[in-house]
């Protein structure tokens, strides 16, 4: 194999993994969860609503005063960071859940925030991967600083 047939199959390669990260099919039907009948496995809810790191994730009970209006709040937060849309759901419904991709690859990362009967949940994952070196969790801390 020569340097350039190397060179262009490593191009195509990346191109095409590009390509199926940027439009592989996200169904709402699994990333905009009902928090409160599908909780994260083996997650036992902190009471201090300290952020808990996941695997590739982070989650969140929270216990404001008003659950509806930290989750406007949240929602403000979201509308705020670059490269997020809202994903499935709404503020109205007490259950949005926000899509935030990478800016180089495109990755999407999920933030479900739903009122409970704990207050707000909020649960931010990766679509692809394992780990996502603490940026579901570094994004969970901003957009819930001051709820």
């Amino acid at each position: 194999m020569t340097l350039k047939s190397a060179a262009l199959l490593i191009l195509t390669i990346f191109a095409g993994l590009q390509i199926y990260i940027r439009l592989a099919v996200n169904d709402p039907a699994d990333w905009h969860v009902d928090l409160v009948k599908a909780r994260p496995a083996d997650l036992v809810p902190n009471p201090s609503a300290a952020i808990t790191r996941l695997e590739g994730g982070a989650f969140v009970d929270l216990t404001p005063t008003d659950p509806a209006a930290a989750l406007a709040a949240m929602a403000q937060a979201a509308a705020a960071t670059p490269r997020t849309q809202v994903f499935a759901g709404s503020v109205a419904e007490g259950h949005v859940t926000w899509e935030t991709r990478s800016l180089l690859w495109g990755f999407p990362d999920y933030t479900t925030a739903q009122v409970t009967p704990q207050g707000l949940t909020v649960y931010a994952r990766l679509r692809f991967g394992r780990g996502d070196m603490g940026v579901n969790a570094a994004r969970l801390a901003e957009w819930t600083a001051g709820l």
